[in-house]
């Protein structure tokens, strides 16, 4: 087997653009890497015959950009034109999409070629991708662990080197802590930052797409290429800016903020201990460090358990069985018995779980009661996180409160999923940017650090994070 893949994005263009290789090597090479890694479950749909197409025609396009004829795999909640778009669940496991998203629009546009559609949590509802209706996704260093989710497929595909890029999408953190689990480098951008125009939402005021790679650099690279205003998504933003200009260039006299709450006793003391080792060594290289509160942050959890099972209780009636997708096999009388056994048969037990709470929320005086008091809290989170960024470049502290789990160890555990979310979820209820970078690896258990910007701050955190990437990344404990 050849091993372009194994190489940097760099030396991977270079040979494009002095003809030693073509896009159709990458391409068969990566559907290679696809069957000998079966087993680890990361795929649900693979688009073979159109990407080597695509490949083949790439060969008579002068090669233009950075990206050109590079092989990335695309979570399955984002659609794809006429490649299937199962958001992992039954309920969708004959949806073809007729558009393709925007995201997907800009990866044409640089010539990547899209090889498949990513395993994930059914409908981006779970944290350790066992609640996909296609099987969970396997650990890339431990298959008898948890990929970590929602984006388990995203994280997993790279991590093997199956593809140099994936995109993922997180709600409460479904990019960075399936990154953590797996070893590679994870973005959930800044809210509105990448268009989510395509994206099937899930929780619509805490959705992101994000990228996920094997190294920080390439992460910039791709989110160079993802970002930017739709006229599609009118929460998204203008982008004109080069997202690896500052990597390389020295930290000292940065100043960022450590939330003691990230570092409590709730955090498994090998990797409390592994960020403590990043966060001296920071210090000796001239960074400030201080640790801090932030207000109303330990609400996070109930806070995120309200809106966004709210939001998908709203944003989930669209699948009844009469428009598109799986429709029940039943003999019904009505149209209420149609949309029950529809939904009975097509969803799992998670996401019943999910939009019957969020149902019981926005009924009546519970809207009030809960939806709206959330609401304002969140707020005083998000506030309090500006306050801290106008003393503060950065925020850092680990990704995950723990090493990834066994299979099967949390299926029995309903309350589990949110929680292993605790230290993520805050950067989507503020709307910031976070990021999981690897920083060791114990026992084939990799450790996460996460890295929290201020809103369109990312270039600041992508120096911060290749610098802690060349001094930890990889390393063991």
């Amino acid at each position: 087997m050849t091993k372009y893949l194994d190489l940097s994005i760099k030396e991977i263009n270079n040979k494009l653009k002095n003809k030693e290789i073509k896009p159709i090597d990458l391409v068969l090479e990566c559907f290679e890497r696809i069957e000998n890694c079966k087993e680890y479950n990361t795929f649900i749909t693979l688009n073979k015959e159109e990407a080597i197409n695509i490949a083949k025609e790439l060969e008579n396009i002068e090669v233009d950009n950075i990206l050109f004829g590079i092989p990335i795999a695309i979570k399955d909640n984002i659609v794809t034109k006429d490649l299937k778009t199962t958001c992992g669940s039954k309920i969708l496991s004959n949806f073809v999409p007729v558009y393709d998203s925007t995201v997907v629009e800009k990866l044409k546009e640089k010539h990547m070629i899209i090889v498949g559609k990513l395993n994930m949590d059914e409908f981006a509802m779970g944290s350790s991708n066992e609640t996909s209706y296609y099987g969970p996704v396997l650990n890339s260093h431990d298959k008898t662990r948890v990929s970590g989710g929602s984006s388990g497929g995203s994280a997993v595909s790279v991590a093997l080197n199956i593809v140099p890029f994936s995109l993922g999408s997180d709600t409460g953190g479904s990019i960075r802590q399936p990154s953590a689990f797996n070893g590679v480098v994870g973005l959930k951008p800044t809210y509105g930052r990448v268009s989510r125009y395509g994206l099937v939402a899930f929780g619509s005021s805490l959705d992101q797409i994000g990228p996920i790679s094997r190294n920080v650099y390439e992460n910039a690279l791709l989110l160079n290429a993802i970002a930017g205003k739709d006229e599609k998504d009118l929460t998204s933003s203008v982008t004109n800016e080069d997202f690896t200009r500052f990597i390389g260039e020295d930290i000292k006299g940065m100043k960022i903020a450590v939330p003691k709450f990230y570092m409590s006793d709730v955090i498994n003391s090998e990797i409390r201990n592994r960020i403590n080792e990043v966060i001296n060594f920071l210090t000796k290289k001239g960074v400030t460090i201080d640790y801090v509160d932030v207000k109303n942050i330990e609400y996070s959890v109930p806070l995120y358990q309200i809106i966004a099972l709210a939001e998908a209780s709203s944003n989930l009636a669209r699948f009844d069985g009469v428009r598109y997708g799986y429709l029940t096999d039943k003999e019904y009388k009505n149209v209420d018995d149609m949309y029950k056994f529809t939904r009975q048969e097509g969803f799992g037990d998670e996401v019943k779980r999910r939009l019957m709470i969020g149902s019981y929320v926005l009924s009546g005086k519970n809207a009030k009661t809960y939806y709206y008091k959330a609401l304002r809290i969140r707020k005083s989170i998000s506030d309090s996180f500006e306050s801290l960024f106008k003393k503060y470049d950065l925020i850092i502290g680990p990704t995950t409160t723990d090493y990834a789990y066994k299979l099967g160890e949390g299926q029995n555990d309903a309350v589990k999923s949110f929680t292993d979310d605790l230290l993520t979820i805050p950067v989507n209820m503020a709307g910031l940017p976070g990021m999981s970078i690897p920083v060791g690896i114990n026992d084939n258990k990799t450790i996460g650090l996460q890295i929290i910007g201020n809103k369109f701050e990312e270039a600041k955190m992508y120096k911060l994070a290749s610098f802690i990437e060349n001094n930890f990344g990889g390393e063991s404990c």
